[in-house]
């Protein structure tokens, strides 16, 4: 692995401890509006009417934005990470079974998924959150039923490339059932490549998340999140920079973060897959 992806998981690390024990250890829960008259908008390293030093600065309700923004990264990392992962738990399901029994099944699968991405999923994304209630569980819903298809269509290709493989051969060959041999045999050797996907769906699920809170759609004030922090700082973007600014540069620190991660990943389970295809082919003459 390279520095680059070295460098972003460990920066991926420092966030998530930082987003589990900040809040714990720094004063205030980022919510509640206790002293509004002696540290709105204070900024950055600079101290209110109290002696309180806030090293990101306040926002106008006085509430400390490093403090938001871990409480905030607590929300906007298992948001993200809730939605890529059941994306790639549907997209496993579907994939695998249209890749596996073909047919009509294939058709009816394969005809969703292709339906759906013929739409932008930003355009889905907000119909589904103006049809729901605004909140945690309906983004994390959203960003699940609307994300599986690509990881479908990933997966399908692996099985059907691995269907007449001779350990699959071998093992119908032994009375093994069909739904066995698929779950058992070929859907673990998937696993590389939607491993790399989700790794990749997680980043854009923090940022398609992060954009729905940002125009009201998803996570609900008073509760924080990367996106309603940016869309209460917009109008103070001239005064009070700082209050869109810090959680702007959080969300863009690890989306970027997420990307290079998975492409690091994606390059490595190449150069394993390149390498086992050399090997093979070496023994084989």
């Amino acid at each position: 692995m390279s520095r680059l992806a070295r460098g972003s998981a460990c920066v991926l690390g420092a966030i998530v401890v930082a987003a589990l024990v900040g809040p714990v250890l720094a004063p205030g829960d980022g919510v509640g509006i206790a002293r509004l008259a002696q540290a709105r908008l204070v900024a950055p390293l600079a101290s209110d009417a109290a002696g309180h030093l806030h090293l990101l600065g306040t926002d106008r309700f006085g509430r400390d934005l490093l403090v938001r923004m871990l409480v905030a990264a607590r929300l906007s990392l298992a948001v993200g990470v809730a939605g890529s992962v059941l994306a790639a738990l549907i997209g496993l399901l579907a994939g695998a079974l249209a890749g596996w029994r073909r047919g009509a099944t294939d058709v009816v699968l394969m005809g969703a998924a292709d339906t759906l991405l013929a739409v932008p999923r930003l355009v889905l994304l907000l119909v589904c959150a103006a049809l729901w209630q605004p909140g945690t569980a309906t983004v994390v819903v959203v960003l699940a039923a609307t994300g599986w298809m690509g990881v479908a269509r990933l997966v399908r290709a692996d099985v059907i490339g691995l269907a007449n493989r001779p350990f699959v051969t071998a093992a119908e060959s032994l009375g093994a059932s069909s739904a066995r041999v698929l779950w058992r045999h070929v859907v673990p050797n998937t696993l590389g490549p939607l491993l790399v996907a989700t790794t990749l769906g997680v980043g854009n699920a923090i940022l398609l998340e992060s954009g729905l809170s940002f125009l009201g759609l998803g996570v609900q004030p008073p509760a924080p999140s990367w996106g309603n922090m940016i869309a209460g700082g917009r109008d103070l973007i001239v005064t009070a920079p700082w209050v869109s600014l810090a959680p702007g540069l959080a969300l863009v620190v690890t989306v970027v973060c997420c990307t290079l991660l998975g492409d690091a990943l994606e390059a490595r389970l190449r150069g394993e897959q390149r390498g086992a295809a050399q090997e093979f082919a070496g023994r084989s003459v």
